[in-house]
């Protein structure tokens, strides 16, 4: 159940690096990111709801082999957090195509959302959302080379990725290495995820959303925003990958942060 919660959520957060895509290509940036703001908020219930049962395997891990259980049921999670991440990379076509219509219906309803909503969900609505489905294709991906991405921000979003995906497991599990620190552990999950926030708002999304407005005032073209899209999308499946990696590390580190502070 937490690996689902866990996999809708990155499956959104993947998708937003699409939402400019479809604002960029009907023209209306601001509307998709309002529309966009709906999943979002899936998203942050789906967070919600799996945050308490994520705390409760370290709760009611068997005492004599605690961490070794609550380090494989973590990365578990951490890979429906990597499968989450690639569904959001196949269901870009689709969501592009789809999402485009939605925003074009949204501002026909005066960015009314309960009317969308209502509109939407009608049988012949859904019958042409189906029509829109778009099969996963290395074509969409033409014409994206390597030379056409920038490292720098390439590894710099797969970094962020794997610290956002690993801040609240690590302190978690840090709060098994240091039991009587484990208040303070756990609470230091919101430090590192306002890091790589911060860094995510700093560094990254202005690159993104200055593509997006020179596409729709004709100074730049879709293409290199699609690149842009697709490497990014592809940068944080390499995070969450990478956060295999850095979790057990990270949970030391938290646990001497822990011992640091207090």
């Amino acid at each position: 159940m937490i690996a689902l919660f866990i996999l809708i959520i990155h499956s959104i957060e993947t998708l937003a690096y699409a939402v400019r895509l479809s604002g960029a290509r009907v023209k209306l940036l601001a509307s998709a990111l309002s529309l966009f703001n709906v999943m979002v908020m899936v998203s942050r219930l789906a967070n919600m709801m799996q945050q308490p049962f994520t705390g409760s395997l370290v709760d009611t891990a068997p005492a004599d082999n605690a961490l070794a259980f609550v380090e494989s049921q973590y990365r578990f999670i951490i890979g429906a957090a990597s499968l989450g991440t690639l569904m959001g990379i196949l269901l870009l076509p689709t969501f592009v195509a789809i999402f485009s219509r939605g925003i074009i219906h949204l501002a026909e309803e005066r960015g009314s959302i309960p009317a969308l909503l209502k509109k939407g969900f009608t049988f012949d609505y859904v019958r042409r959302g189906i029509k829109h489905i778009r099969k996963p294709s290395l074509a969409y991906v033409k014409g994206i080379g390597l030379r056409d991405i920038p490292v720098k921000l390439f590894v710099m979003n797969i970094v962020i990725t794997a610290i956002y995906t690993i801040g609240v497991l690590s302190s978690l599990y840090a709060g098994l290495l240091v039991p009587e620190l484990k208040a303070t552990a756990v609470m230091a999950s919101g430090l590192i995820n306002g890091v790589a926030t911060i860094l995510l708002i700093i560094f990254i999304d202005p690159k993104i959303s200055i593509l997006a407005d020179d596409v729709i005032n004709q100074r730049g073209s879709y293409l290199d925003l699609k690149r842009a899209s697709v490497m990014m999308m592809t940068s944080r499946f390499l995070g969450t990958i990478l956060a295999q990696v850095l979790f057990i590390p990270g949970a030391h580190y938290v646990a001497w942060f822990a011992k640091l502070i207090t």
